[in-house]
């Protein structure tokens, strides 16, 4: 899929609705007809934005049967394999070694996760097709709704009915603000203390390195140091580092935990203010929280400290932080317009990105669950027919609309071949129990440092010494549900 290098040629008219800036941007052939490469950064604008909906279709089509003769059969090797392997350690599939230790415990458990959950999202999912479905009979006549026109009417819903300018919202996140507001709000959260240490010997001039302490004691918790701004020849995605896990030494001392988040934020220099884009914003909030996760954390022994967590548990505290990034004050408190940081982010700004992050939400949800579930099939059952598996379970899932002809989602789907085998459901796991944590004891994005505390003590500095589980439990007061998730996909969209 790397070395894909295929591409359709298109009319500027085939291609109409699409912003004259991405047209100047993209390769012409001899003809003058545009290339439309089979990468993401060209597809994903076409099926949002073309009008066309034959463009659409066709640009989809093909997207979808990259890989479409060699990795088949790549992916069937690696599936029994790995069943070959599962039974030499006493396990019926490779799903169930592979989720036996984690929260799930079981690949049925999985199961009946996404089954539930998929379930439970169905009458809004719905609605929300049928919203997409009148539109397109508006705009296109009585041709029949497919795969290739959700994302497409799902923008223009979003067009329509929310007020958001997202190229606007951008002048009000200037990195030089943001980053402080993050800290501030981390830091009243958790009884926490961050001090920059000036003079420290670092890897590039870039890099800032921080001390934390508790608010009330003052006692040294870790340090983190800020790798944030792009350059040639750095790692190229955002992520959090744990340089040195805390635990306790024989003499009884504690060894200080030690991060590096690494990201690519644009910095501010003299023509420049460093503008982040909100999904920058998010991202930056989320990683920030696996530091703290990271430094909070007080296990005994290094293998259980820091991020060595239950992989189903490790993103929760990070997701149940990402939502802060959609509470009014909390918005407030790390924007300000870039020429003029005395003006935050306006109240209607708000209340758009939060309607707009549950546009939606229920399709976007079952295209998830779709995945996870053919992930969690083919791991389960030795010999699957991959093909007839996608094609049989996409109506089911996704009420009525049949996979795209002549395409095969399986040779596509690296997620179930490197890195994510039978784990797919993670993501939405994590999603699922950070809601209830969060709706629980966080309601209307209440700041409590008494809640925070508890957080802190209960959640984050157990890390892995503790069944995950007995963890939410314990915080919650009760055993942890998919009620509050769900409650939260209905509400947002009434």
């Amino acid at each position: 899929m790397s070395d894909e290098s295929t591409f359709l040629l298109f009319s500027e008219t085939e291609l109409a609705g699409l912003p004259t800036e991405f047209l100047q941007s993209l390769d012409k052939a001899e003809n003058g007809r545009f290339k439309v490469y089979l990468r993401s950064r060209h597809v994903i604008p076409v099926l949002e934005l073309c009008k066309i909906g034959t463009t659409r279709k066709t640009v989809a089509v093909a997207y979808g049967k990259r890989g479409g003769e060699a990795n088949p059969s790549v992916l069937k090797s690696l599936i029994q394999l790995r069943h070959k392997l599962a039974r030499l350690l006493s396990y019926s599939n490779y799903a169930d070694y592979a989720v036996a230790p984690r929260m799930a415990k079981s690949s049925s458990k999985v199961f009946e996760f996404l089954e539930d959950i998929s379930a439970s999202v169905n009458e809004l999912a719905v609605r929300e097709l049928d919203m997409l479905k009148d539109l397109k009979r508006k705009e296109e006549g009585e041709f029949p709704f497919g795969n290739e026109d959700l994302l497409y009417y799902m923008k223009r819903v979003e067009e329509q009915y929310l007020d958001l300018d997202f190229g606007a919202l951008k002048q009000y996140f200037p990195i030089n603000l943001v980053l402080p507001g993050i800290f501030k709000i981390f830091q009243d959260l958790f009884g926490l203390r961050f001090e920059e240490i000036a003079d420290v010997e670092v890897w590039h001039s870039d890099v800032r390195a921080f001390s934390v302490f508790d608010l009330s004691s003052s006692e040294l918790l870790g340090y983190f140091y800020l790798d944030i701004h792009p350059r040639e020849g750095k790692y190229g995605h955002i992520c959090v580092v744990a340089l040195q896990n805390g635990s306790l030494l024989s003499n009884g001392a504690r060894q200080i935990p030690v991060a590096l988040l690494i990201s690519q934020c644009q910095k501010e220099v003299d023509d420049h203010p460093g503008l982040l884009r909100f999904s920058e914003v998010v991202n930056l909030f989320h990683e920030f929280g696996h530091v703290v996760q990271h430094i909070c954390n007080r296990a005994s022994f290094a293998r259980f400290s820091g991020l060595r967590v239950d992989p189903d548990f490790v993103e929760i505290p990070a997701r149940v932080f990402e939502n802060w990034c959609y509470e009014s004050f909390s918005l407030k408190l790390i924007s300000g317009f870039h020429q003029d940081i005395t003006k935050p982010i306006e109240d209607r700004m708000c209340e758009s990105l939060k309607r707009w992050r549950s546009s939606f939400s229920a399709l976007k949800l079952k295209q998830e669950i779709l995945y996870c579930l053919f992930d969690q099939i083919i791991h389960s059952t030795e010999d699957v027919d991959m093909v007839k598996l996608f094609r049989d379970l996409h109506p089911k899932v996704m009420l009525g609309l049949p996979m795209l002809e002549g395409t095969n989602p399986a040779s596509c789907f690296p997620r179930s071949a490197v890195g994510f085998e039978a784990t797919c459901y993670s993501r939405i796991w994590s999603e699922v129990f950070a809601a209830d944590m969060f709706a629980s004891k966080f309601p209307g994005g209440l700041l409590s440092q008494y809640i925070g505390m508890q957080f802190r003590k209960k959640v984050l500095a157990l890390g892995g010494s503790k069944d995950p589980i007995d963890i939410l439990s314990d915080f919650l007061g009760r055993e942890p549900s998919i009620q509050a998730f769900v409650e939260s996909k209905v509400q947002a969209s009434l």
